[in-house]
């Protein structure tokens, strides 16, 4: 892990913004997503975003009027984050195997990372422990049996799951205002077939 964060903090500046093809895109829907599947989040809800990177799901997230929490293990990471998002939002160091806030939190995300836990159900389990409505993460399904992650949230105490394609492209450009399309098509059975050959699950362990 320690190579691979020092892989991350030279890429710490800007990393939303060379990371994915449509940046602004890409993180509104994500952001959308986390806000509605599975279970809906009131304003004044807080998230917890593990991994965070440099915030840049953050100010989608404020901007829906909830409060945000980013936590990451890379020093550059946090440091970008705090830059990106000022005093209106905490961003702390910490490490995704061990972290637990202060105090429970509405919902906890954890993006392009679920695969660094060293014990996944252990994780789950844990997050359970201070996630009051739902876990929010993404999924490859060619990578990870579908069956096998859905029985471990359930045997981590999460009452139900929901799983919704996630059609948005992270290496080619989408305009924003193709958003409201792909958010049907997200919901028709092709979408489902899609993810055999690419794309992700976004997925809603809700807690009841």
């Amino acid at each position: 892990m320690s190579d691979e964060l020092d892989g991350f903090a030279g890429k710490a500046e800007h990393w939303s913004e060379t990371a994915y093809a449509a940046p602004d895109a890409y993180l509104t829907h994500r952001a959308a997503l986390v806000a509605s599947l599975g279970v809906a989040l009131a304003a004044g809800d807080e998230v917890l975003d593990l991994a965070c990177g440099d915030g840049g799901l953050g100010p989608r997230l404020l901007a829906r009027g909830f409060a945000y929490r980013g936590v990451d293990a890379e020093p550059a990471m946090v440091e970008a984050a705090r830059r990106r998002l000022g005093a209106g939002a905490v961003v702390d160091l910490g490490e995704l195997d061990t972290y637990v806030p202060p105090a429970p939190v509405a919902a906890t995300t954890v993006f392009r990372a679920i695969y660094y836990a060293t014990d996944r159900q252990a994780f789950f389990a844990r997050v359970r422990t201070f996630t009051r409505r739902k876990l929010v993460f993404d999924l490859n399904p060619r990578q990870y049996p579908v069956d096998r992650i859905v029985a471990e949230l359930e045997s981590a105490g999460f009452a139900r799951v929901a799983l919704r394609p996630f059609l948005v492209p992270q290496t080619k450009r989408v305009p924003i205002v193709a958003l409201g399309p792909v958010g049907v098509l997200e919901r028709t059975p092709p979408a489902r077939l899609a993810l055999r050959w690419r794309f992700t699950y976004l997925v809603a362990a809700v807690v009841d």
